[in-house]
């Protein structure tokens, strides 16, 4: 990190990150596998990871509203201590022989409820912290660090949950949450408190219509971002978190070594991008983002022709290696894409409707996943013995998306000035 971009406050923020989400993949991977060993059944375990994800969806945009109404550090702090009594509550349960299915899922969903109340306050703190020159860059590395996460937090975890046990895990989980919430008090995040003339609940809800209002009449280009940022992740995104494990497993009869090497290899990919995005944000420009989904598209092309009945016959490693190197190239791109274009939003957003916006970003983003993620599972089921055809069905997507984002990123006619909503 550049020091001339960067200070102790960002340092100290990217530091508690990773104590905080490194603890919490650790924690999530690990009561996925205890619930898998306690029922044994897909379905309940299924039902648990959805029930799990509802309040993403539904208190992002309340999440959102807080973080512009109030000071963004001590909602950091009050949140991370949030989850570590929750863990702490856990602990009890596990103690007493309750951590039952339903008590786990009632954790899980609380963790999942502070953690879409929390997100909108981080995001919305990095452009107080860090220099416009360095805005994507400090997102790159914020995004970083929720991927390395994601690639630590099932090894660690499933290495320790064997070697240590499912207790010590949930202790080291509500350690990191106290110690992410003791660091971040050091944090300071620039405040200005806003007039209120009624009551905290109303405010609130004013505050959100606020953040809508201004995405759909007073800055539509970032309305329109954030259509073309949901559509990717419909049909990109969900079809890499649904297509690589289904190609993976089921049409190449992968080992559960080899398994392991490739859903690594994505991870890498994205941490790399999200390294790189520094080099490439700069020259980088909303209204030619079309150029980089079209690429995109043309690189899903190699993938398709690697599930075809032909290279398949050539043996596993060919097939393996020609849809994985093309798999990370676009996980690269896909993550530089997701991080410009939030970098872009908190650039035209006012800081009095950042926590509503970026807030509104993950909410979008959550809802589309999930339909696109069903829309996948149903093509690759659909077209089990010609697998080629979902990828195909994903790369005419992209490129439909691209060429959407050529006409509706076209700049506009009156420059569209930085204001609040009134």
């Amino acid at each position: 990190m550049k020091s001339k971009n960067f200070d102790r406050n960002f340092v100290l923020m990217v530091i508690g990150q990773i104590i905080s989400i490194l603890g919490s993949s650790i924690l999530r991977f690990a009561l996925d596998l205890y619930i898998l060993d306690l029922t044994g059944r897909a379905d309940i375990f299924a039902a648990v990871l959805a029930i799990s994800t509802i309040p993403v969806i539904l208190f992002s945009p309340i999440g959102g509203a807080i973080a512009d109404r109030f000071n963004r550090r001590n909602l950091m702090v009050i949140f991370d201590f949030c989850s570590s009594f929750v863990v702490l509550v856990l602990i009890l349960l596990y103690l007493s022989g309750r951590a039952d299915v339903v008590g786990i899922t009632m954790v899980m969903t609380l963790l999942s409820l502070i953690s879409a109340m929390y997100q909108p306050a981080v995001q919305a703190s990095i452009p107080m912290l860090v220099k416009e020159e360095g805005l994507a860059q400090a997102n790159g590395i914020v995004s970083g660090v929720g991927a390395i996460s994601g690639l630590l937090g099932p090894v660690l975890g499933g290495m320790l949950y064997g070697a240590v046990g499912l207790k010590s895990l949930i202790i080291f989980s509500c350690g990191a949450f106290f110690c992410s919430a003791v660091m971040e008090i050091f944090i300071q995040i620039p405040f200005t408190k806003l007039e209120r003339t009624r009551h905290i609940i109303p405010t609130i809800i004013s505050d959100m219509k606020d953040g809508f209002r201004y995405m759909f009449h007073k800055n539509r280009r970032i309305f329109k971002t954030l259509l073309l940022a949901a559509a990717l992740n419909m049909f990109l995104s969900a079809f890499i978190t649904v297509g690589a494990p289904y190609v993976l497993r089921v049409t190449m009869e992968s080992s559960d070594t080899m398994y392991g090497i490739g859903m690594g290899l994505a991870q890498v990919a994205s941490i790399g991008g999200a390294l790189l995005v520094g080099v490439f944000a700069p020259k980088m420009k909303l209204e030619t983002l079309y150029l980089w989904l079209l690429g995109i598209a043309v690189l899903l092309l190699p993938m398709a022709l690697a599930v075809t009945g032909g290279v398949l016959g050539l043996g596993y490693l060919p097939s393996f290696l020609l849809f994985f190197l093309f798999a990370m190239a676009i996980m690269l791109m896909a993550t530089v894409i997701s991080i410009f274009v939030i970098t872009e939003i908190q650039r035209e957003t006012p800081n009095e409707l950042l926590g509503k916006i970026m807030a509104l970003v993950m909410a979008v983003a959550q809802c589309a996943a999930p339909l696109g993620q069903i829309f996948y599972g149903a093509a690759f089921e659909w077209f089990s013995k010609d697998v080629y055809i979902p990828v195909l069905i994903a790369a005419v997507f992209t490129g439909l998306i691209g060429v959407a984002g050529k006409f509706a990123l076209r700049p506009e006619p009156v420059k569209f000035i930085k204001e609040a909503s009134e």
